[in-house]
């Protein structure tokens, strides 16, 4: 059944604008996500529950068009929800391999232009309990948007969650609202000021651009600002590694068993470092591991990851659309000592957050989406170069979630690369765990479980550490020194 709507125009913002013209047949610009479910959900409740909590958000009524004068949202005339959720059956064993050949196939295919750029597919023999596997255009919304999408659209008990028509209680918006200040508070805290200095950037940016002396510029923040789009400009090349190299057309994804988020809590409090410190240090061992086995030295090398920073407010926590930066961020694949390590992460994220980077890259996604599309492509091209892999780290909701009277047990979500980046890498928290997902060019990484599988490896390893190390206050000061 469609709707037909008013076909008024609405101009996309830059940003968003952006992340549509950056899309090329080696790198689709889809947000793709798993949800396990404990059972088979019905299809009509299940399209019920998109049709009153996702379809709350216009935006996803709406064609993402692209012309001559610029980018802009338009009502879907015949919109249609039976073109966007399916229900699909898995060949063979139905197992792992099956799931991951189907969920690659859907990472590797372009989301329809002729309709709104999303897609839910019910996946419901897989041996493990049903999947639903979704797919958004980065045009739409970022990670952190989606959270809060994905908290629109389920509820914390299963009853609750097939009730479609009653408004939540004051104490589930509550609860939910606390559930994501988790997410918008920690960059709260980092990017008081961010809305002011994003427009100075922008500005800024387009100033350099026509007058490159004002990076001498003495005076504060822009001084601040202009050192950073330098300092962006000029980083070296990332190395040619088995991550990055020329790229094909076709993506393979992979995820890994579940960590107990309480341990990795443990082991960042036994250290005095972060969560986020302990996963990526862990992540750049597996990297390293997989680098050996495949032939390749890692010994002399530093990859950088491009991460994306929140600049969202909690105020502007509903909205869709991409508020973030990003920062490029030195893996140690070079250090065989994991404590080593993850003193070396701990030491460049302290790093990363005195500085602007986030704010910089912002305005310059602003400035892409107004430039020329030979111009954006150089852009994006030339910092593609300085980055092997895209890293998104997001704290999810620790409590279970329903949606459809159906549990979520697990979760995950692969990011989309850019440019000549072929390796995004997810980690998500979520309930307790935390999972990580991994999506990579078929010509770099023909199977990225062999990498996936070492990421819980390494943890095990850095656990063995920890128990036959007396750790007490002086260590973590002895570890960075």
């Amino acid at each position: 059944m469609f709707q037909q709507t008013d076909n008024k125009k609405e101009p996309m913002r830059k940003v968003d604008t952006a992340w549509l013209r950056m899309e090329s047949p080696h790198n689709l610009m889809m947000i793709t996500g798993l949800m396990f479910l404990d059972r088979m959900p019905d299809l009509s409740q299940f399209s019920e529950a998109l049709e009153k909590k996702f379809l709350k958000y216009r935006r996803f009524k709406q064609l993402a068009h692209q012309s001559a004068s610029g980018c802009y949202w338009q009502d879907d005339s015949y919109f249609d929800m039976a073109a966007h959720v399916r229900r699909v059956a898995l060949p063979g064993k139905c197992d792992y391999k099956e799931l991951q050949d189907y969920v690659s196939n859907l990472a590797s295919t372009p989301l329809d232009k002729n309709k709104p750029l999303w897609s839910f597919h019910i996946v419901e023999n897989y041996e493990k309990g049903p999947v639903v596997v979704s797919r958004i255009h980065h045009c739409y919304a970022d990670g952190i948007a989606l959270i809060q999408v994905l908290l629109s659209m389920t509820s914390t008990s299963r009853e609750k969650s097939l009730d479609f028509e009653v408004s939540e209680t004051s104490r589930e918006e509550h609860q939910k609202l606390g559930l994501l200040k988790q997410v918008i508070n920690p960059a709260k805290k980092q990017f008081k000021h961010s809305l002011k200095l994003i427009n100075e950037a922008t500005e800024l940016g387009k100033k350099i651009i026509q007058d490159p002396s004002l990076i001498e510029k003495t005076l504060a923040d822009s001084v601040d600002i202009a050192e950073e789009l330098y300092n962006a400009i000029t980083l070296s090349d990332d190395p040619e590694t088995v991550y990055k190299s020329e790229l094909c057309t076709r993506k393979r994804v992979a995820w890994a068993d579940s960590l107990p988020l309480d341990e990795v809590k443990a082991i960042a409090k036994a250290t005095g470092t972060t969560v986020n410190d302990v996963l990526i240090s862990n992540l750049a061992g597996a990297l390293r591991e997989y680098m050996i086995e495949r032939g390749d030295d890692p010994d002399s090398k530093v990859i950088r990851a491009t991460v994306p920073v929140n600049l969202r407010p909690l105020k502007h926590a509903k909205e869709l659309g991409n508020h973030f930066g990003l920062v490029f961020l030195n893996l140690p694949i070079f250090e065989v000592n994991p404590l080593k390590r993850l003193a070396y992460v701990n030491h460049e994220m302290n790093e990363l957050k005195k500085s602007k980077q986030a704010l910089v890259s912002l305005g310059l996604l602003s400035m892409v989406g107004l430039a020329p599309q030979a111009a954006q492509n150089m852009l994006l091209n030339l910092f593609s170069k300085k980055a092997t892999a895209v890293l998104t780290n997001v704290p999810g909701p620790p409590v279970p979630l329903y949606i459809a009277g159906c549990k979520v047990e697990k979760t995950m979500f692969w990011v989309p690369q850019n440019g000549t980046i072929g390796m995004g890498i997810s980690i998500l928290s979520y309930n307790g765990q935390v999972e990580f997902g991994l999506i990579v060019d078929k010509k770099c990484v023909p199977q990225p479980h062999q990498v996936i599988i070492r990421f819980p490896e390494q943890f095990e390893q850095l656990k063995e550490i920890m128990m036959l190390h007396p750790w007490d206050g002086e260590v973590h000061a002895d570890l960075l020194g």
